[in-house]
């Protein structure tokens, strides 16, 4: 079974592949994703601080430095969740993103060969797009917001047969 570290940073996975489902967020299937993505994610390390060094109730704070993951943030564990537990078309991937979960996407596309489209909005930052056109993927930029470039990605999805990859 895994440890403490594991099981948090796989919830999000689960949840994931869960996304449509009633069921609940198990241990079982969290340690069926731990395998799984293992080989693909790194194991991040975890810090103690005394929460009163951020102006907070002195305390011990446990934090879990995800952002020494594969591109930056937790969101790869979701991203080789979803690609690697779901049928991927030849289409590829399509999903939306603020800039995290695009390049997520992109990188989890790139490394398994995984043809992959990213649509932001424009006001995602130069670094987000920078760091996903990095990874391989054909970055779309457009919409004010995310809900256009959600949209867009859906219309995409539709007319091409890619597999959606939801945030």
């Amino acid at each position: 079974m895994p440890g403490a570290w594991w099981t948090s940073c796989c919830a999000a996975s689960v949840r994931a592949e869960q996304a449509d489902l009633a069921s609940p967020v198990t241990r079982p299937a969290i340690a069926a994703n731990a395998g799984l993505i293992r080989p693909y994610v790194r194991r991040t390390p975890v810090i103690s601080i005394d929460a009163a060094e951020l102006g907070l109730a002195a305390g011990e704070l446990v934090l879990k430095l995800e952002q020494l993951q594969h591109s930056g943030s937790f969101k790869a564990r979701g991203a080789f969740t979803n690609l690697l537990r779901r049928e991927v078309p030849a289409a590829g991937v399509v999903a939306a993103s603020g800039g995290n979960h695009g390049a997520a996407v992109a990188y989890a596309a790139g490394v398994l060969g995984v043809p992959a489209r990213i649509f932001v909005p424009e006001v995602s930052s130069a670094a987000k797009t920078s760091r996903i056109r990095s990874y391989g993927a054909e970055l779309v930029v457009s919409g004010a917001s995310y809900s256009d470039a959600l949209a867009l990605s859906q219309d995409a999805a539709a007319s091409s047969g890619a597999m959606p990859v939801h945030a």
